[in-house]
């Protein structure tokens, strides 16, 4: 039976400093000077779980519990909840886009959440559209809409002799009742432990190792512009090849403390054309799919790999390249071990080109200096309206678990101009948890939402997040406006 659990998140308060004026809010705040510790009494987590403030006088960042596990585990009819809500995103496509919430369940018996952000009752808001354990799923941690408009999971879990590391995709994702959810293993996508995944802008599929000694990976459908997963012919996982990054001359690996890895890339691949296997190249798991982890670390590959890569994220620059940013969680920056600083890398889709782009070396804003020991085991990758991209941390609620904000002013995918840095975003302080599935909105810039994942109490948490005018400075803001002549500035329609 779930308790409630203690909970103390503390937003970062906005100033009239602002890093960007455009299409959200979330960009406008003085960065937090050090992470929070537990604050709030026990239970009263969805009442006094934030502390938050109107940054400049024009807006404010407010909060509301919008489900949790006591509340799914009371209503049976619901369906099960196994617990460690993980990674959210939304249905970008169809006529009620932006409307569901969907994460999987990090456990021994995964499952997949459905929350429905338009249903006033949070008695019936949160569903299990897949029951857990179905297929045998475990460790559910990739979470993502697909372009032809269904939902994507994975699971983080592979190893020798291994029958997990499965891609899923749920076709009914909008529709599904209470278990009804229909799950298909992708098994052309090649079995290595998943979290983050990605479409470009040509809609190849990008994914990751969670590994100490990870690759990156992508898929390139034959029908990238397929209107189903599957329909025994022309569906986007039909037929399709993989590769692996590799950088410089490659079989180079980041390890426990080493250097960053850097530079130009190429893509090699690991599959033929229709995703079977190559001969001399490809290595066979028991079932006769592929291992996409020991092809990736064959001679004829020779992949590059980093210290466990988590999520990804994509960033499309003005001129139209695209940044492919992850995380490799556990690398030593330091001299001595264990420092467990963690980096962030991007490759241009482009270029090919391989850059760091924060690590402990990267300059914290709330005072000027290196971050060091404050910036461990980066997670979690989003990006807001504007371009922003936030660094999630893996780290026990409570003591040092934050998200930060990337102030990369002129968006070159690195923090080494003149002002720019890393600023403490969010602090979380619920002990024994972790943050987990920033998303924020595609529909509304000023709207994200943070899931609180395995917390001491065993209560996991969704919450969502608003930057809001602060109604007695409308009219006084208005006034400064008029008189200065400017107009307001633009935001996407809500």
């Amino acid at each position: 039976m779930r308790t409630k659990l203690a909970i103390a998140i503390s937003f970062a308060i906005a100033s009239s400093q602002a890093l960007a004026a455009g299409n959200t809010r979330f960009d406008e705040f003085v960065p937090m000077p050090a992470s929070v510790t537990p604050a709030v009494a026990f239970g009263l987590e969805a009442t006094a779980g934030m502390t938050l403030a109107a940054p400049s006088g024009t807006h404010q960042f407010n909060f509301k519990s919008i489900a949790d596990g006591a509340t799914q585990d009371s209503q049976p009819a619901n369906g099960v909840d196994s617990g460690n809500w993980d990674m959210i995103d939304t249905n970008r496509t169809g006529p009620d886009a932006g409307r569901y919430l969907f994460m999987p369940f990090e456990t021994g018996a995964a499952g997949v959440l459905r929350i429905d952000t338009q249903d006033v009752n949070p008695l019936t808001r949160s569903v299990t559209i897949v029951a857990p354990g179905t297929q045998g799923f475990v460790a559910g941690d990739a979470s993502h809409w697909t372009p032809w408009g269904s939902y994507l999971t994975a699971e983080e879990s592979w190893g020798a002799n291994s029958t997990k590391g499965h891609l899923f995709e749920v076709t009914n994702p909008t529709t599904a009742g209470v278990n009804g959810g229909n799950m298909v293993a992708r098994s052309i996508v090649p079995r290595v432990s998943h979290e983050g995944l990605a479409f470009d802008n040509a809609n190849s599929l990008y994914f990751v190792d969670e590994l100490n000694g990870g690759s990156l990976y992508k898929y390139v459908s034959v029908n990238p512009t397929a209107s189903v997963g599957s329909n025994g012919l022309t569906g986007f996982f039909d037929a399709g090849q993989t590769f692996a990054l590799k950088v410089g001359a490659g079989g180079n690996n980041e390890g426990n403390a080493g250097a960053a890895i850097t530079g130009a890339s190429t893509w090699v691949a690991i599959t033929d054309l229709n995703g079977a296997a190559l001969a001399g190249i490809s290595v066979l798991a028991a079932d006769g799919t592929i291992d996409g982890r020991l092809t990736a670390d064959v001679a004829g590959i020779a992949a590059t790999g980093y210290n466990r890569p988590e999520d990804i994220e994509l960033q499309t620059l003005s001129g139209g390249d695209q940044l492919l940013y992850f995380a490799t969680t556990d690398v030593d920056n330091g001299p001595v071990g264990n420092l467990g600083d963690g980096r962030v890398y991007n490759l241009n889709l482009t270029t090919g080109v391989v850059g760091l782009f924060a690590d402990a070396n990267t300059i914290n804003l709330a005072t000027g200096l290196a971050l060091g020991n404050q910036f461990k085991n980066p997670d979690n990758i989003a990006i807001d309206a504007d371009g922003n991209m936030y660094i999630v941390e893996d780290r026990n609620g409570g003591v040092d678990d934050d998200i930060w904000m990337a102030k990369d002013l002129n968006k070159d995918g690195d923090l080494l101009d003149v002002g720019e840095g890393l600023a403490r975003w969010a602090s979380n302080g619920v002990a024994g948890s972790e943050f987990t599935g920033l998303y924020f909105d595609v529909f509304n810039g000023d709207r994200a939402y943070v899931n609180i994942q395995h917390p001491n109490s065993g209560v996991d948490r969704t919450f969502e997040i608003n930057a809001v005018p602060v109604p007695a400075a409308l009219p006084l803001l208005a006034s400064a406006l008029g008189g200065l002549g400017v107009a307001s500035r633009r935001r996407k329609s809500k």
